[in-house]
């Protein structure tokens, strides 16, 4: 498994330079670049394939690897909206994200699915973003991109037998799990979703969680949490995941670069857990 860090581990105005930068001199293998709205730092919705091929250099220069792309604006735009105008706006920011991986050889967009909320019902959102989907998996099929969509506090998909069934309902080999280890320890154990969802995840978000706190001020470093790494690097072995775990963390408030050089070597012990 590689060490992976994703751009909103560094501070919003950090520049992509200190973000490949810190990244490198921590250790990291890989590095995740998020699409950002309009005057966004690296990628953003406004990113041409050839500013996506010159980043894609830029982050070579520092002997990095990108294998993936998020994005927070399917918060903004969900595919389960009951508005079709914003249900559009969703599968735009996915296709953009298609696009920008293509020109970049990046293999996995991260997706989130959907969001249930009083307005919108848990069956409207399965049924609504399954529809979504179904629409922008030709192009990811064609470009060879996964779509991995993630297990988020979004009060949908909340057990790994019914994220299987959805992902598998898609019918498609590009259709897949961004699996995202701290998310699931409120409601379940990530060691035993790793082994039910199997060949389906595509990519692994490593962050830690306080069950006790219980809320979103619950999150803490690597290590810090109630993860049981051990199992989790004994059930990611065991399926033969070879990919980045790429921390998905808060940056320290005090100093940029120290949450780099801290995430690396608790990446390190994590591998070597299981």
């Amino acid at each position: 498994m590689l060490k992976g860090i994703n751009q909103w581990c560094y501070p919003e105005e950090t520049s992509l330079e200190k973000v490949l930068e810190y990244s490198k001199e921590a250790g990291f293998e890989t590095v995740e670049l998020n699409v950002n709205p309009s005057g966004g730092i690296g990628l953003t919705v406004d990113s041409s394939s050839d500013d996506a091929k010159k980043i894609k250099s830029l982050i070579e220069t520092y002997d990095l690897e990108i294998k993936s792309i998020s994005t927070a604006l399917l918060w903004q735009f969900p595919l389960s909206s009951p508005d079709e105008a914003v249900r559009a706006q969703g599968r735009a920011i996915v296709e953009k994200q298609i696009e920008l991986a293509t020109a970049m050889d990046v293999d996995t967009v991260l997706v989130v699915p959907g969001i249930v909320s009083e307005e919108v019902t848990y069956d409207q959102c399965y049924q609504r973003s399954q529809k979504e989907l179904r629409k922008v998996l030709p192009l990811a099929e064609k470009h060879q991109v996964h779509i991995g969509i993630e297990n988020v506090w979004n009060k949908f998909l909340l057990s790994p037998l019914e994220m299987s069934r959805y992902v598998d309902e898609l019918d498609s080999e590009y259709a897949g799990v961004y699996f995202d280890i701290g998310n699931v320890l409120q409601f379940g154990y990530p060691e035993q979703w790793i082994r039910i969802l199997g060949s389906r995840i595509c990519k692994v978000h490593v962050k830690d969680f306080n069950t006790s706190v219980g809320n979103i001020t619950g999150f803490v470093p690597l290590l810090a949490g109630d993860v049981n790494w051990q199992a989790v690097s004994k059930a990611l072995k065991e399926l033969g995941y070879k990919g980045p775990l790429t921390a998905e963390l808060s940056p320290y408030k005090l100093d940029t670069k120290a949450l780099a050089d801290d995430t690396a070597k608790h990446i390190e012990l994590i591998i070597d857990a299981g």
